[in-house]
């Protein structure tokens, strides 16, 4: 049998991860890119340029190929459906995917699994808004239910007066109302399935969010209750055995000591995640290996970390020459891995992250400002007279 040919649906960053995986493994990636210039595609050899929302676009990109998985979950279901029909196999299957797409449709299936959901209701009117926070209680969380992301999409609505400044957001229906949870922090569990049912976990992070975009990860979180740790994973094995995800599944939590369960889940993303990049140095198997493993229904790797890992992301800053800076940031902290995502840079856009594992005796505290350290030359630039 000749090695697999697997086909990404979007060029983002992930996508791009994802080529080095395959290139060791002997896998053939293409790369299904919105446009010539996109991070993945300068990464693989076969990256056609097309539109993920034509079928005609996707039933010629699918030919040929082994399996066909995604950089992101915003693929018509329908088209999948009839892919799926016509024998091309795709991972994850739209039957789990659409409680990435869609959060209505997550908050219905986590309750019905009994797994710890905020309060929420789905809100069609300003009335029936206003209504959920004066029996919830002021502040409540707004949500589009599709097509949110990195704090799109969310809105904090503090009094009566804010949910009626909500109301433009109806125009494209119902909405999703939560509770706001009074949490300690944010946690990710992040795990990997394969189709014939074979799922394993990784330590579960701390995840800092700075504007709603995830800013630092540190894994695996510290001084978290073991019981909560515990639970965590389980309840993201859980869904992804449910839900029949198959391919990396990040379960966002917000933490909350003493009550319940100590923590409740806020979103999920079946595809690999902001929250696992520390597993490309931090862990025996990256995020980006097991997908791909996972996806192939090949046997999964071990996910065991390789000591305390802290992942910094840096994004568009004053800097448009990011490799002019590469030489003071890498002799700066020469134990820190960068990772560029080739991208052009813009204020607020993710550009790169890095990694850095502890040493024996190292703190938290000393690898998050070696991490900060190199982030912030490469987002920065190098002052000349320095």
């Amino acid at each position: 049998m000749s090695f697999p040919k697997i086909g990404v649906i979007g060029g983002g960053q992930l996508a791009r991860m994802m080529a080095p995986e395959a290139l060791n493994l002997g896998f053939e990636l293409h790369i299904l890119a919105e446009g010539p210039d996109v991070s993945a595609a300068r990464s693989v050899p076969d990256a056609p340029v097309g539109d993920y929302k034509d079928l005609d676009t996707l039933r010629a990109f699918a030919q040929g190929k082994d399996v066909v998985t995604f950089d992101h979950e915003h693929v018509p279901n329908e088209f999948l459906t009839t892919l799926i029909d016509e024998g091309v196999n795709i991972q994850p299957r739209p039957a789990a995917l659409i409680h990435a797409q869609d959060k209505l449709v997550m908050r219905e299936a986590i309750e019905r699994l009994g797994l710890p959901n905020p309060a929420w209701a789905k809100v069609e009117t300003v009335e029936e808004l206003i209504s959920f926070g004066e029996e919830t209680g002021w502040p409540i969380v707004l949500k589009t239910p599709r097509g949110g992301y990195d704090g799109k999409g969310v809105r904090m609505l503090d009094n009566v007066q804010d949910a009626k400044d909500a109301a433009d957001w109806f125009a494209n229906g119902p909405l999703l109302a939560e509770d706001k949870v009074d949490f300690s922090r944010e946690l990710s569990a992040l795990v990997a399935r394969t189709p014939s049912g074979e799922a394993k976990a990784w330590p579960v992070v701390h995840t800092i969010q700075v504007d709603g975009v995830c800013d630092e990860v540190i894994a695996p979180a510290q001084d978290l209750d073991q019981a909560t740790a515990t639970a965590a994973a389980e309840a993201a094995l859980r869904i992804a055995n449910e839900f029949g995800v198959t391919g990396v599944m990040a379960a966002e939590l917000f933490e909350t000591p003493g009550v319940g369960a100590g923590f409740v889940i806020n979103e999920l993303a079946m595809r690999p995640h902001n929250t696992g990049h520390w597993t490309m140095n931090g862990s025996v198997t990256s995020q980006f290996e097991q997908h791909l493993r996972a996806v192939l229904d090949l046997p999964l790797g071990q996910t065991r970390e390789l000591g305390v890992t802290v992942m910094k992301n840096y994004l568009g800053g004053a800097n448009e020459d990011l490799y002019s800076a590469f030489a003071a940031a890498l002799a700066a902290a020469p134990e820190v891995k960068v990772h560029a995502y080739g991208k052009s840079v813009r204020p607020g856009r993710k550009i790169g992250h890095v990694n850095v594992v502890a040493d024996a005796g190292q703190s938290v505290d000393e690898l998050r400002e070696q991490a900060n350290k190199v982030a912030a030359l490469i987002r920065d630039g190098v002052d000349a007279k320095n």
